[in-house]
């Protein structure tokens, strides 16, 4: 367990600060690190709490834990080691194509798919042309996909196009179930597309173009992208990162796309992609591979915007208390409690913490 000293003390950009002088409650965070050291089954492995941009709270834990498909074992987490992101990958490669359409490199979401793949011509159809770059955006391209399933299925939908000769091919071949823009469901496949089509817009693959556009000018240095057999880094579920550098991808989307006075990615870009654009799952909205949603805290409504990952990974932006949570577990194993304990963090702890200074 590391608890924070208001100093600069790994000099990778993050300024730190006690809770009390960021109008939060420290007492009340105190409270967070005995519950999950007590609670093993929740296997919580690091939780960060930003205010006014400054890191007010830093807890790492021991737990079992992978790095995707293989076993890391018994892991102590303290600052300098990585962890999978999972899904929170989709929301970064969304990141990648706002930072290409301010660059004038994707000219409008409302671009047909197709064209953006012409060496799979056979596969168009009237109803597949209808298909446009928001509705990948939005998971909402109305193919059929099953990702539902335990992964550990063979005939997950995610499985398939891993398995599949050409990834891009298999997700482009799935019939139309139902219009373009209609209904979100969950499809990896569609991120697949959006970075293919960043790689041939630009002549990057996704990780050089995350290098040069979004990791170097935040002063990330130390990724891992997990890469299909191809060598292809899996931009739909791959990254591997420190949950510092995380936190700095929350407080850039907090601050409207700015970090540390540099504007990384466009205001309206950012607006755009954290506001609704469909009904998500259960009671949240979706916005361009952002979920959307909010908490009731002592009878006040907090809306929040989170990046979500499997096995627990969540990353959790407050922008009306200007506030940035982490929480890193390893509940891969235990889909019934895996929501639950950054659902706890966020609502019992951080953003209390807030509403009570």
């Amino acid at each position: 367990m590391e608890e924070l000293a208001p100093t600069h003390d790994h000099d990778d950009g993050w300024l730190v600060s006690r809770p009390e002088d960021e109008a939060m409650d420290g007492s009340l965070l105190s409270g967070l690190a005995p519950q999950f050291e007590s609670w093993t089954d929740a296997n919580v492995h690091a939780v960060l709490i930003v205010r006014h941009g400054k890191l007010v709270y830093e807890n790492y834990f021991a737990g079992q834990d992978r790095a995707w498909a293989t076993s890391l074992g018994h892991v102590q987490y303290r600052p300098e080691l990585k962890h999978d992101l999972r899904s929170i990958t989709k929301s970064i490669t969304s990141l990648l194509f706002g930072i290409a359409v301010d660059r004038g490199l994707i000219k409008d979401l409302n671009e047909p798919v197709f064209p953006f793949f012409p060496e799979h011509a056979d596969l168009r159809t009237s109803e597949k042309d209808q298909i446009n770059l928001r509705h990948l955006l939005t998971r909402s391209a109305g193919l059929a996909w099953d990702e539902y399933l335990p992964y550990s299925n063979p005939a997950n939908s995610e499985r398939r196009m891993i398995d599949a000769p050409d990834q891009c091919r298999y997700v482009l071949e799935q019939p139309v179930v139902r219009p373009p823009g209609v209904a979100y469901v969950y499809n990896g496949g569609l991120t697949a597309l959006l970075a293919a089509i960043l790689q041939k817009t630009t002549g990057r693959s996704v990780d050089l173009l995350a290098e040069e556009m979004l990791f170097h000018p935040l002063g990330i240095q130390d990724v891992e992208w997990v890469r299909y057999m191809d060598g292809t880094p899996n931009a739909v579920s791959g990254l591997r990162m420190r949950p510092r550098d995380l936190a700095k991808i929350g407080q850039t989307v907090l601050s409207r796309g700015i970090w540390n006075g540099a504007q990384i990615v466009s205001e309206p870009w950012v607006d755009e992609s954290t506001n609704p654009h469909v009904n998500g799952e259960g009671l949240f909205f979706y916005g361009f591979q952002w979920w959307l949603g909010r908490s009731l805290v002592r009878r006040q409504e907090i809306k929040w915007i989170s990046g979500v990952g499997y096995g627990g990974q969540r990353l959790f932006i407050v922008p009306e208390l200007d506030l940035v949570v982490v929480v890193m577990a390893g509940l891969y194993d235990n889909a019934a409690l895996q929501s639950i304990p950054g659902e706890i963090i966020l609502r019992r702890y951080a953003l209390p913490a807030v509403l009570s200074a």
